[in-house]
């Protein structure tokens, strides 16, 4: 296992400090505050700690303020409901005495029933499209600094973009992506560690999306950006560890504030899971 995905998996890894009641920590990388993926997939596992026998079958969670990475996130959790079909949680991410992240979550066991699903975008399989070191290796001396650094890192999540995307050219695209992401090393066979990983990963890249139509990106300093809200919704069975297709586009963007969908798809074509999320993209 890479040192990225240890490192990822024992942040996941909350502290029980008392009934209902966890700490998380951030690991440390020098960003300037917590990365959103990271509070909503240790949400999530501390709201899946008070559930027994069932895994999560969605999720929405409101990001209130940027959480401090030096010091640990406590995550209180409500138990809102144990139905006979379904369990409801409420979990509150605070720090410094403040809510910076609240979720509701919802937990259904197996059932049958109907099934049908969208099918999944005619895109290049992984192994055909270049890793993101492979990227920077075609653009030596015009990737600056910062997005170098940012790509090179070892990180516990693998990504390959199936469009070669060129970070310093402002050209207008339509709002759609294709991005194949996986864990970076094979993972325990634990369903709710792969539901928290995914989660973790849904934040990856989603919020760039309504950027293409504007020929921004993420990393033009002259941009503030922030996940506002997050939705997640896990329909059939995956392994994180396993090429997923993430599926992006973004319908709108309005008052600085970008709206972004995502279909995240097994290579075989099943639909695992469904995102939506609006982020504040504002011109400093």
């Amino acid at each position: 296992m890479t040192t990225a995905v240890t490192t990822m998996l024992e942040t996941l890894d909350l502290e029980r400090l008392e009934e209902n009641l966890y700490r998380g920590v951030s690991p440390q990388v020098g960003w300037q505050r917590v990365y959103g993926g990271q509070v909503i997939g240790q949400a999530l596992v501390a709201a899946g700690r008070t559930v027994d026998g069932r895994p999560a079958h969605s999720l929405h969670g409101y990001f209130m303020r940027p959480g401090d990475p030096e010091i640990p996130i406590i995550y209180e959790v409500d138990r809102y409901r144990d139905g006979r079909s379904f369990t409801t949680r409420r979990v509150v991410a605070i720090q410094h005495g403040k809510p910076i992240f609240t979720m509701a979550a919802s937990f259904h066991g197996a059932e049958q029933g109907f099934d049908h699903q969208i099918a999944m975008p005619d895109v290049p399989e992984p192994e055909e499209l270049p890793s993101e070191l492979e990227i920077l290796g075609r653009f030596p001396d015009t990737i600056p600094a910062n997005i170098r650094a940012y790509f090179e890192r070892e990180r516990p999540i693998e990504l390959r973009p199936v469009g070669l995307r060129d970070y310093l050219n402002h050209k207008k695209s339509e709002p759609v992506q294709h991005v194949w992401i996986r864990a970076s090393a094979e993972m325990p066979d634990d369903v709710a560690l792969h539901q928290c990983v995914l989660a973790y990963a849904s934040d990856f890249t989603l919020l760039d999306t309504s950027l293409l139509a504007h020929g921004r990106s993420v990393f033009d300093p002259d941009l503030q950006l922030a996940s506002l809200d997050h939705a997640l919704w896990f329909h059939r069975p995956f392994r994180a560890d396993e090429w997923l297709l993430y599926s992006q586009d973004s319908p709108s963007a309005f008052g600085s504030r970008g709206f972004n969908r995502g279909s995240i798809f097994t290579r075989k074509g099943v639909l695992v899971a469904s995102v939506a999320q609006e982020g504040l993209i504002r011109k400093r």
